[in-house]
């Protein structure tokens, strides 16, 4: 069945082939949607440490320029706009015609995360592992200490009960 994709934004619309539907889509989406379309690689060693591939970008982020005039150059996310799906960084300027200098917005696709921001709190719960693993790593010693003893004094009841 054909479903026509109406005017305003609409969740029941799956795709289409067309590049002109696909931007419609996008430049409609509501906000909570759109921060998805703003997610940047991540390094490979952030990808090894956290096992994700690609993050939706925050404010503080460390990030390297991958395409384009500023290829190469590293700084931090100042700002990130949601609705134009731009982002602006820290020291990449243009010098305007009147002499002033301007912050260039780029596209997240030609980034690269190096380093994450973990102060956010949700950010901290899903990047925060190696502190999780510490204090981890440290608890399931006694537990399986506790636990070992129930599975004995189980066993010998099993044990019990089949002769």
């Amino acid at each position: 069945m054909y479903i026509k994709m109406k005017r305003s934004f609409s969740v029941s619309w799956k795709a289409s082939k067309q590049p002109r539907k696909q931007r419609k889509y996008i430049a409609n989406a509501p906000l909570h949607l759109k921060k998805k379309f703003i997610s940047v690689n991540l390094s490979r060693e952030l990808r090894k440490k956290y096992g994700k591939r690609n993050v939706p970008v925050k404010k503080g982020d460390k990030v390297k320029v991958m395409k384009g005039k500023f290829r190469g150059r590293t700084g931090k996310v100042t700002v990130v706009e949601l609705k134009n799906s731009k982002v602006r960084i820290e020291g990449i300027q243009v010098k305007k015609q009147d002499g002033s200098k301007v912050d260039v917005k780029l596209q997240p696709s030609n980034l690269q995360i190096i380093e994450l921001n973990l102060e956010d709190r949700k950010r901290n719960g899903v990047f925060g592992k190696e502190k999780m693993k510490k204090t981890d790593e440290k608890k399931p010693e006694s537990e399986s200490q506790k636990t070992g003893e129930k599975e004995s004094n189980t066993n010998k009841k099993n044990k019990e009960i089949n002769k």
